[in-house]
């Protein structure tokens, strides 16, 4: 449906997310993948959803030389804990804490997206609640072993198997959990082809 309403514009994904990725292939849309490093350092200062709109915008500003029919894709993802934001853990030991931390806890997933063009930029942003039950140690070293979530916010991934035997419930888009509020998304987007 998207792909016929953007036809006159290129969609740049700036991301290496293999998730995000993905969602862009299931709303059948034609996109490229740009990736930029970026350091991505925040005042701290910032909470919740103030830091993943910064990051979102700061992974734009490496995007100088947009062309009149380019639509960029930027976004981050953060888990939000007792008042602190967890990013992605260096190694395993940060991984096991991380987890050890979300344990028998709820906390927040925020994910800002920023979509800009030569003429504009929107920064949107969603947060799910995911509530954990108990993990035991050995569960969380089962999964770490088995499943190297180094790349994910937090620690984990909910569609991998901690997602499976470790989440009660959650409140909001599940999606935005893996990811990307491709809900959200998909509604501005479709003001490009109005």
């Amino acid at each position: 449906m998207l792909k016929g309403k953007l036809q006159k514009y290129t969609l740049i994904l700036a991301s290496g997310s293999p998730r995000r990725q993905q969602f862009f292939k299931d709303l059948d849309i034609d996109f490229k993948i740009v990736v930029k490093p970026v350091k991505e350092i925040f005042p701290d200062t910032l909470k919740g959803a103030e830091i993943t709109d910064f990051l979102a915008d700061l992974k734009s500003k490496a995007f100088t030389n947009l062309e009149d029919s380019d639509i960029l894709i930027t976004s981050d993802t953060i888990v939000w804990l007792n008042g602190k934001a967890l990013g992605k853990p260096k190694n395993k030991q940060e991984a096991f804490l991380m987890l050890q931390e979300i344990s028998g806890q709820k906390h927040d997933v925020i994910t800002s997206i920023s979509i800009k063009t030569n003429k504009s930029q929107k920064i949107i942003n969603d947060t799910t609640t995911v509530h954990f039950k108990n993990l035991s140690k050995e569960e969380i070293e089962y999964y770490i072993t088995h499943y190297k979530p180094f790349d994910k916010a937090g620690g984990y991934g909910i569609q991998e198997w901690i997602g499976l035997i470790g989440i009660d419930k959650i409140e909001g888009s599940y999606f935005n959990v893996v990811g990307l509020p491709v809900h959200k998304l998909f509604k501005e987007l479709l003001k490009f082809s109005a």
